[in-house]
């Protein structure tokens, strides 16, 4: 199982999202700490879910690392993350 298939499940179990976004960003640090080849080292994440309602962004992002915790560091080198509420993800699109 990829990286990213890990991350999406562990996300959707630890925080039944609405929306899971996973994008490997591994070939935008080529060269950098961390890169290994193949990618799988770098993402980015923007998951929607109701649990973040009343949180801080810190609190959030918490939630999100503490889902992937066994796979910080490695395979996971740098992470960047999304977090928003349903009403915060559709003010977005409108």
């Amino acid at each position: 199982m990829s990286v990213a298939e890990t991350m999406r499940r562990k996300l959707e179990s630890a925080l039944t999202p609405i929306v899971i976004e996973i994008e490997d960003q591994s070939h935008l640090h080529k060269g950098h700490a961390g890169h290994r080849p193949g990618g799988e080292s770098h993402f980015h994440v923007r998951v929607v879910a109701s649990g973040f309602a009343g949180k801080s962004r810190i609190e959030r992002q918490r939630m999100v690392m503490t889902a992937l915790k066994d796979e910080m560091d490695h395979p996971i080198h740098a992470l960047g993350i999304r977090a928003l509420t349903p009403e915060e993800a559709a003010a977005e699109t409108d």
